[in-house]
């Protein structure tokens, strides 16, 4: 038993995580697939992986039941919850590969349960249209409309990479140095004309309830609620962190991290921010 966890402890975490949107959801999939398989008969799992990515597919479904309820009494926007992404081989340690970008995580939230799964096993993990069909008990032609309609959903054409490429640190830097100095002017230049900015609080802390739209409006939350708030005694306590496997921002206090900021990109200027503040989703970041 031990072998299978060293195994597919990994990838299990990345498709939970990827199905839930939560790190802490992700880590109880795991840990309850693997008590669960102690009572399993030893011909079952003849094909331990197809088994171990059902039975956590099956339970991320269940969760995602209850989730839907409780977003739908969520103060304010929902965002996926953000994790420090480490070298350590542990949980939280991922290959960027096989993890879909923040904006993707955010994304998925449009489909239906199946849709995401075909979609997080097809585009995140490399799964064959043949081990999906198998593993959601459906035939290969309805698992490639699912993923059709998925991309639709989402508004991704059809020949058009998952993967985009992060901003690179350098740029990041250079935000980050906009942010601290308040120049208004660079911040603009950064900015796309039609950015959105979603900020989630989940009613614990301040955050704005409603998606900030046009540059302008975002630069001018940028300078006056972020960084009032990133600052003490003069100094901006903004770094720059490996958020999701893609460079992000970590806005701290003496009291500890109270901000992350993920970046999506198109070409050279930012399309969407996410600042994801709600206490509850920043403990696997301090």
């Amino acid at each position: 038993m031990q072998e299978l966890y060293d195994k597919y402890k990994s990838l299990l975490f990345k498709l939970a995580y990827q199905l839930t949107g939560s790190v802490s959801d992700a880590e109880d999939v795991v840990q309850d697939v693997f008590l669960k398989i102690y009572d399993v008969p030893s011909e079952k799992l003849a094909e331990p992986k197809a088994y171990l990515c059902k039975m956590v597919t099956n339970r991320c479904r269940d969760l995602h039941k209850s989730a839907r309820k409780k977003r739908e009494q969520y103060y304010g926007e929902w965002l996926p919850e953000p994790f420090l992404s480490s070298e350590v081989d542990s949980m939280e340690s991922v290959v960027q590969d096989d993890l879909l970008s923040y904006a993707m995580l955010v994304l998925l939230e449009r489909l239906s349960p199946t849709e995401r799964v075909v979609f997080v096993l097809h585009e995140a993990l490399s799964f064959e249209y043949r081990e999906i069909a198998e593993l959601i008990e459906k035939n290969e032609v309805n698992c490639r409309k699912l993923l059709s309609r998925a991309r639709t959903k989402m508004g991704i054409a059809s020949d058009e990479l998952v993967h985009p490429e992060a901003a690179n640190h350098e740029w990041v830097h250079g935000f980050m140095a906009a942010l601290k100095q308040g120049n208004l002017n660079q911040i603009l230049s950064m900015l796309d004309q039609d950015v959105v900015l979603v900020s989630d609080g989940g009613g614990k802390v301040s955050a704005a309830v409603d998606p900030i739209e046009t540059r302008e409006l975002v630069a001018q939350f940028l300078l006056g609620p972020v960084r009032q708030a990133s600052m003490k005694e003069g100094i901006a306590f903004i770094e720059i962190g490996q958020i999701n496997g893609q460079p992000g921002l970590i806005l701290r206090s003496s009291e500890g991290i109270h901000t992350v900021a993920m970046l999506h990109m198109e070409g050279d200027k930012i399309q969407n921010l996410y600042f994801v503040r709600n206490p509850d989703k920043l403990k696997h970041v301090g």
